[in-house]
């Protein structure tokens, strides 16, 4: 039997979707770092907005050895660097862009430490971290340190120590507890996080890498999903002055104690409000639960164990993020909840007014009715006084026609015949008009 081996495709399967490739490549798109212990990590996330890849691409022609980098080379949105002595990560998404500096981690900054000084240890060019184009928004130092974990609790004094006494949480990591993940959520004068992560000295690089990756996204998805929060708080008194005053139109409406078209004007003034609001931030209320959806995520992979007496990071996040979140989802409810309500009390009016829009129109009918009524009995009066009229001047004419024939020397007594007559001239004149209005006026 025969085997294919690299057979051209094209030979066994239809053209590709324009998108199949760069679809299914996503998934490999940004991979997990390899981390050798002991390690640092220095991780920095900046808010893009308005910060080009040229630009971005400009600062990392500036590290050694790279001012040849070209853009397309930032198209995918990845980029791994291996440097001399560290290796960097530069990762583009919608909203942020993210550094991850991953080094050796010095001796003297190592478990045992007490409050290490770490920056004066970076292997990046001095003022490179600070120069990156955009507005710092997270940034954090990672060190990952090799030890025996059979003993959590002794650990964790010395975590403590190495956290300069500061209270910290801590969670063990995986389920068969293959590391010890400690922070404090603390920024320091430095701008900068702490975490620590223990790991046995034989994990591998590959675990060591999956690991931090998820601390740090947890970190960055819990900030990006408070974003939302200082909107929600500055819209909160915007939505309670628009409910009062949605209520008192709403009473305005039942005692009718204003005209409706001064209430249509100010429902809609009302309602421009509500959905300017909505299409402002109805996005970043949109991104705040997709962000805290991310962040639940990444916990539930650490699959934590508790280290008794010590909160879990996942602890931590559902006590301080949670009330937050809620805080904001209940502002975009409201938002929508007001919405709603704004096009009820719309809807109510315009039902009104087209009532006493068709109440309206009902008396004018009325009074058109009344008016060819009218019409109609003026329009008999003169058909009677046209009857009259003709007939007097068709009498008179005969009476000529009499008295001439009479001096032609007819034998006729003019006054005689045209007296005569009258009642045949009446009745034509009456028939011929009859005749004329049924021909105008009766349906055919």
């Amino acid at each position: 039997m025969s085997v294919l081996i690299d057979a051209d495709l094209s030979d066994w399967l239809p053209g590709d979707d324009p998108l199949r490739t760069k679809l299914h490549n996503e998934v490999h798109a940004r991979p997990s770092q390899r981390i050798r212990l002991p390690a640092l990590i220095i991780y920095v996330v900046v808010i893009n907005e308005g910060i080009t890849r040229e630009r971005e691409c400009q600062h990392l022609r500036r590290l050694p050895g790279q001012q040849t980098l070209m853009l397309e080379q930032l198209q995918n949105n990845f980029l791994r660097l291996r440097l001399q002595g560290y290796t960097l990560r530069w990762e583009r998404h919608s909203e942020f862009t993210r550094y991850s500096l991953v080094q050796h981690l010095p001796e003297v900054a190592q478990l045992g430490a007490t409050d290490p000084e770490l920056l004066s240890y970076l292997a990046l060019p001095r003022g490179w971290l600070a120069e990156i184009p955009g507005r710092t928004f997270a940034a954090v130092e990672v060190a990952l340190v090799p030890a025996d974990l059979n003993r959590p609790d002794e650990l964790l004094v010395q975590a403590r120590k190495w956290f300069g006494g500061n209270p910290v949480v801590a969670s063990l990591i995986g389920r068969e507890t293959h590391s010890l993940a400690i922070t404090d959520f603390m920024l320091r004068p430095s701008g900068f996080e702490r975490m620590l992560v223990i790991m046995p000295a034989d994990s591998s690089e590959t675990r060591a890498g999956r690991v931090s990756q998820r601390l740090l996204e947890i970190e960055t998805y819990r900030l990006m999903a408070l974003r939302g929060l200082p909107v929600a708080k500055r819209l909160i008194p915007e939505l309670t002055g628009v409910e009062q005053q949605l209520a008192e139109i709403t009473a305005q409406l039942e005692n009718k104690a204003a005209s409706d078209q001064e209430l249509l004007d100010t429902l809609t003034a009302l309602a421009a409000r509500v959905e300017r609001a909505t299409v402002e931030h109805g996005y970043r209320f949109a991104a705040t639960q997709a962000y805290n959806k991310l962040v639940m995520q990444r916990i539930a992979e650490l699959r934590e164990k508790a280290i008794p007496g010590t909160q879990t990071i996942g602890e931590f996040m559902q006590r301080r993020l949670s009330p937050a979140i809620a805080t904001v989802e209940a502002t975009a409810q409201r938002m929508n909840y007001l919405s709603a309500r704004v096009a009820r009390a719309s809807a109510l009016l315009r039902t009104r007014v087209d009532i006493l829009a068709e109440m309206q129109n009902q008396q004018l009918l009325e009074k058109l009715t009344r008016g060819q009524e009218l019409q109609l009995r003026l329009q008999s009066t003169v058909e009677g006084l046209s009857i009259a009229a003709i007939s007097y001047y068709v009498v008179s004419l005969l009476l000529y026609v009499s008295k001439a024939g009479a001096a032609a020397g007819l034998p006729i007594h003019p006054e005689l015949v045209t007296g005569a007559l009258i009642p045949v001239v009446l009745w034509a004149v009456w028939r011929t008009t009859r005749r004329i209005h049924d021909k105008f006026f009766k349906p055919h």
